[in-house]
């Protein structure tokens, strides 16, 4: 269960995290009305469940109602890497003299929780990790004991920052590792957490909470109107996105690049029963997803309609401005005229699993060289 910011940031301000005054709005004249209430200026932030939206355009700031009106208009319906931008949050427009990144989350690799930090925060911090990834502090609490303050102090001070700043950082990683405990998360995030005047403030804010907890947060599903994903996608280290109609499916599918030589991009399960929209739902995840270089589309028709899968394939690749190298397995129901459509599209398929995951391999390596 993804949240919008500006969800996430009331549930962390429930936790006592500083936040900005801030309200959310899905239209222009929502947006007027929002900054007329805050009275200052503001930032005008799209909300989406995907990160780059600074870089793409989707953060802008105003001065005035009449301004946040405009830049409302230009916002709303944005495409932001696949997403549509359908709502805003209207922020007061802060003064920063600091940004730092703290973040919680799992790391599936120890099994245990993980704290990241750095003194340097905001819209690169997915380089710095690249390029000086010593500025980043990482530290694994133990998941049998209590995360105690002191910890969170001296992780504050490994950052390095202003003796001053320790102890009240030092609380914002408490805080924030303690709202992850409490809410079953898979991440909770602040980036950036900023200095100002006034003292630390979350200016964003980043919460994913696992579905199989959800039955101990109903309170959250009901407040946010959830509704369960029927895509199942796991962000792995690879370049090679898999994609199955079934768990098994998917798995078997990820053994077997491995077994050719290749790295699994991606887990994403689209069900038994799936159809066109969920064919091309699940080509857009991962087309927008970073690392990907080519999709091994792995499915064995039952419900699902091999027809319908291939009419989804085209579609995307159709409406994509993005080269995408994709590699199909595909046999089962209505096969013939599957396999017919994506014959006639030029779309690389077979009816065996092991020879079209070895293409994805061989297409992907040939894009390194």
């Amino acid at each position: 269960m993804k949240f919008f910011e500006y969800n996430a940031k009331k549930i962390f301000e429930s936790e006592n995290i500083p936040i900005l005054e801030g309200y959310e709005a899905s239209s222009p004249e929502e947006a007027r009305e929002m900054t007329s209430k805050i009275g200052k200026p503001v930032a005008v932030k799209s909300q989406v469940l995907i990160g780059g939206r600074g870089k793409a355009g989707g953060i802008k700031f105003a001065d005035t109602p009449d301004e946040a009106y405009n830049v409302a208009k230009d916002l709303l319906g944005m495409d932001i890497k696949g997403e549509i931008v359908k709502h805003l949050l209207i922020e007061e427009k802060a003064d920063i003299q600091n940004e730092f990144f703290i973040s919680v989350a799992v790391d599936r690799a120890s099994k245990t929780p993980i704290i990241m930090a750095s003194k340097e925060g905001g819209v690169d911090i997915e380089q710095l990790a690249i390029s000086e990834p010593e500025k980043i502090i990482k530290y694994r609490p133990n998941p049998l004991e209590e995360f105690l303050p002191y910890e969170a102090r001296e992780i504050a001070r490994k950052m390095e920052v202003e003796p001053k700043l320790i102890s009240s950082i030092g609380t914002i990683i408490w805080k924030l590792f303690n709202l992850f405990n409490k809410y079953d998360a898979v991440t909770s995030e602040i980036n950036p957490l900023i200095l100002t005047p006034d003292g630390l403030i979350a200016a964003d804010a980043k919460l994913e909470i696992e579905n199989d907890s959800l039955f101990r947060h109903k309170d959250l599903v009901k407040q946010f109107n959830y509704k369960e994903d029927e895509l199942d996608f796991v962000e792995l280290d690879g370049d090679i996105a898999v994609i199955g109609n079934g768990a098994g499916l998917t798995l078997t599918g990820m053994d077997m690049i491995k077994l050719k030589g290749g790295k699994p991009a991606t887990f994403l399960d689209i069900g038994g029963g799936s159809s066109e929209a969920t064919i091309k739902k699940a080509l857009e995840m991962v087309i927008n997803y970073e690392p990907v270089k080519v999709i091994f589309l792995n499915v064995l028709g039952g419900i699902t309609r091999a027809d319908d899968v291939a009419k989804g394939v085209i579609d995307v690749l159709n409406e994509s401005d993005k080269k995408i190298n994709i590699v199909i397995r595909l046999t089962g129901t209505n096969e013939e005229e599957g396999q017919r459509l994506l014959k006639e599209a030029d779309i690389p398929y077979d009816i065996s699993m092991e020879k079209a995951a070895e293409k994805a391999v061989e297409i992907c390596n040939s894009l390194k060289n």
